[in-house]
């Protein structure tokens, strides 16, 4: 949960500093709510990235934080100043699981080789199969 607020923390910080120095939207709280879509979406997708969540669960609540930013914009601002943060978190929550599948892929090779790597040195020096 530490690494989740921490993820939330550091992706809303960055968010909002490229958005205010690169971006400049002129509204600094529409900055300030679209780093926040932002940050959470990073730090609830690291949330559930654990087997202790099924797939249909990570998606009902990765509604429900879409649904709270909906929500949040369109009280704060309007609605069409709102969706813009659904986009940005829904984005972002798919670019961490392709990311989380992508190491999680390279881990699962990496140690297939290894566990195969015996193997195929005790063939080569025996000289038989």
């Amino acid at each position: 949960m530490q690494k989740a607020l921490m993820y939330f923390g550091l992706g809303t910080v960055i968010s909002f500093l490229i958005n205010y120095f690169f971006l400049s939207s002129e509204n600094i709280g529409l900055d300030i709510y679209y780093a926040v879509a932002f940050g959470s979406a990073w730090g609830l997708a690291y949330y559930l990235d654990t087997p202790n969540f099924s797939l249909p669960k990570k998606l009902g609540l990765s509604f429900v934080g879409m649904g709270i930013l909906v929500l949040a914009g369109t009280l704060i601002f309007n609605l069409e100043l709102a969706i813009p943060s659904i986009l940005k978190f829904s984005t972002v929550f798919v670019a961490y699981y392709l990311f989380a599948d992508h190491i999680a892929d390279s881990c699962r090779c990496q140690y297939a080789l290894s566990e195969l790597r015996p193997a195929v040195i005790s063939v080569f020096l025996s000289g038989s199969p």
